[in-house]
């Protein structure tokens, strides 16, 4: 039984694939096509992907849009951030695509990720 996936269905699979939509997120969950995407997000748990859903590198195993990037959108801090405080998280996990094509690797949206974070959702851990 614990090495079959539930399918993405139920309340809050729903509410959360709505509340990414809404907030114009990305997730890994649905980036790298997860097959735990339902067991997951029915416990109301995702992992959000930064700095867009388009990876500069070409990893074969990985799920992942490649090409060339797209722009830094320096609103999605406050987003992730928003997301967070409606699902009530007390801990949130972030990842992001390769960018290659900045100097700091995207360092710079991580911070300002978290400190949204941390100011919206106090006491919130992030990883």
């Amino acid at each position: 039984a614990w090495l079959k996936a539930p399918a993405p269905v139920g309340d809050n699979y729903r509410e959360l694939k709505r509340l990414v939509q809404s907030l114009q997120l990305h997730t890994v969950c649905e980036s790298a096509a997860c097959p735990n995407i339902g067991d997951c997000w029915n416990r109301r748990t995702a992992t959000f992907m930064i700095l867009g859903n388009i990876c500069t590198r070409r990893c074969g195993f990985c799920a992942v849009q490649k090409g060339a990037p797209q722009e830094v959108d320096y609103d999605e801090p406050r987003r992730v951030a928003e997301a967070c405080a409606a699902l009530g998280l007390k801990f949130a996990v972030i990842t992001s695509v390769n960018r290659d094509d900045r100097k700091d690797g995207g360092a710079e949206l991580f911070a300002l990720t978290i400190r949204a974070i941390r100011e919206t959702v106090p006491g919130c851990g992030v990883e």
